[in-house]
């Protein structure tokens, strides 16, 4: 009696579990691609991830192109990010490029074409590569876009091991400068 009640609040957990991962893997992620010379047309929504302090190393832009039928939203509070609407892809690419780059230890920028689930073009990504000796490797940002609808919610953060390593206190030359 007492293994059949085990094994039905088992079930019944399972159950719990299993439904709200379900709720939580709505959407799709997109893949993006890079792209050596972006050539861009067109008026692009600019969104500025970071900037928030002279030591942010998570300075990222999504140019958004507008007139498609999706919008790009950042997974952070309002204060880490500005959007500005309506610029000619020049004067993106300009901006775009002086703002990943504001930080002392990077040294190049990277782009990203974002496309969407049918491989269209959506925006562009800008992620800043920094010098290996002050972040231990260049590309230290982990940059995911995920559908909802016709709205795209991109979520930037470290990657998994300088996450760990900042959790740590531990590793690499990132985490003293820091703290």
């Amino acid at each position: 009696m007492n293994s059949m009640r085990i094994s039905f609040r088992i079930l019944v957990l399972n159950t719990i579990v299993a439904a709200a991962l379900s709720g939580c893997a709505t959407g799709q992620y997109l893949k993006t691609e890079e792209v050596l010379s972006p050539e861009l047309s067109g008026t692009y929504t600019l969104i500025l991830h970071g900037g928030r302090y002279a030591a942010d190393f998570q300075n990222v832009a999504i140019l958004d192109r507008e007139g498609d039928s999706f919008s790009i939203g950042i997974y952070a509070p309002v204060f880490d990010y500005k959007v500005r609407s309506g610029l000619p892809a020049d004067r993106a690419i300009e901006e775009a490029e002086k703002f990943v780059r504001f930080h002392y230890a990077a040294r190049s920028s990277q782009w990203k074409k974002i496309l969407g689930t049918d491989n269209s073009l959506i925006g562009y990504e800008v992620r800043p590569l920094y010098e290996p000796l002050e972040t231990g490797y260049p590309d230290i940002l982990d940059i995911t876009y995920v559908t909802r609808g016709k709205k795209i919610i991109a979520r930037i953060s470290f990657k998994h091991d300088l996450e760990r390593g900042i959790l740590r206190e531990d590793e690499g030359p990132l985490i003293r400068k820091m703290r």
